[in-house]
């Protein structure tokens, strides 16, 4: 099969002739129609997050937002079978800790990420473990390419606004950083009857922030994003997220909240960070706001989401912004680097 294979860091991906992927007994094969280009992806490529142990093992083939088709299963598998459509959440779990048998395998304490911990979705073919857990079977309205651009940035961001956020119609939700997890929760929480309002230092990403539903928007650049939010909410907004995960918006987010508010830490951290960011914590403590993080979007909640995707009150594939044939995702990557994509992009053509 052809693949695109990360065999340096920082370096062009390789993209070549391996073999195809072949199931053990609990595993399935699924044919890759649709794989999105993930800022996790960039963080992978740019061999980050050493510091907590995750950064892969050289080579790799990259990829973690899948949409496809079942190809083959191994031995003992039993709930799919090859033809079913389906996408895989990006933290397979291995359906039996204490995390995955209590509804939170987002949590696994044995969790493999695709692209990661194993061969990815950048491939016309891809090994999914514990298939009969993990992958997702998709509903007749949902198609590969809607999939692939659920898979890691729009399921995260819609655990981060309904769960960890618990946001509710007519609260102010700020959102720092409008990539694709950013784009995502303005859009979610929109449609869940939050006036949202957009953060971010690029005019175009914050005018496409609007059309998928922010009241407001601050370009962080040219004022003072807590500042501002404050005084466009009178007071400060009830929920914030932070969907980019650097020093600064960590910090704008946690101080643009009201008494009571409530940060939403969906961004993992450059290399600059590390993963230690200062906080203020007396106003945390006199504020009294919460400080919550959010992982992922666990299995049990996939079908509420794909309900709402089905039935048109969310639309994932609106933020897909381009697709993208294999040999394009070097560039792609590249782009991230500079920060000059906007939406999706998403590998159509392999």
């Amino acid at each position: 099969m052809r693949a695109a294979v990360m065999t340096a860091f920082r370096q062009p991906l390789e993209v070549k002739q391996v073999p195809d992927p072949t199931p053990g007994p609990r595993d399935a094969v699924i044919r890759v129609q649709a794989e999105g280009i993930c800022r996790s992806d960039w963080h992978a490529w740019m061999g980050d997050w050493t510091w907590f142990g995750f950064s892969p093992q050289l080579p790799v083939v990259m990829g973690h937002e899948m949409g496809g088709v079942v190809e083959a299963v191994g031995s003992e598998v039993r709930r799919v079978k090859p033809g079913d459509r389906v996408t895989v959440p990006f933290h397979e779990g291995c359906g039996v800790c204490a995390y995955c048998l209590s509804g939170r395998p987002n949590l696994c304490d044995n969790v493999q990420v695709p692209g990661f911990s194993h061969d990815g979705g950048y491939a016309q073919f891809a090994r999914i473990p514990n298939a009969d857990f993990n992958c997702i079977t998709l509903p007749e309205g949902v198609d590969a390419l809607t999939a692939a651009a659920m898979g890691c940035r729009y399921m995260t961001a819609y655990h981060a606004v309904t769960m960890q956020g618990r946001v509710q119609p007519g609260q102010w939700v700020a959102v720092h950083g409008t990539g694709g997890v950013g784009l995502s929760a303005v859009q979610i929480a929109a449609a869940a009857g939050a006036n949202v309002i957009a953060v971010d230092i690029d005019d175009a990403k914050l005018e496409k922030a609007r059309q998928e539903g922010a009241v407001a928007t601050v370009n962080a650049r040219a004022t003072k994003a807590p500042e501002a939010i404050r005084e466009i909410t009178k007071g400060g907004a009830h929920v914030s997220i932070d969907a980019l995960g650097i020093g600064d918006t960590v910090i704008s987010s946690v101080t643009c909240l009201r008494k009571g508010g409530r940060h939403v830490q969906v961004g993992l951290t450059t290399q600059k960070e590390q993963g230690m960011v200062a906080l203020p914590v007396d106003v945390m403590v006199l504020m009294e706001l919460e400080f919550v993080g959010s992982l992922g979007n666990p299995h049990p909640k996939y079908a509420e989401l794909l309900a709402l995707v089905e039935r048109g009150r969310l639309n994932p594939k609106a933020l897909v912004t381009r697709e993208v044939a294999l040999e394009e995702a070097s560039n792609v990557l590249q782009a991230m680097t500079d920060f000059k994509t906007i939406g999706f992009n998403v590998i159509t053509d392999f």
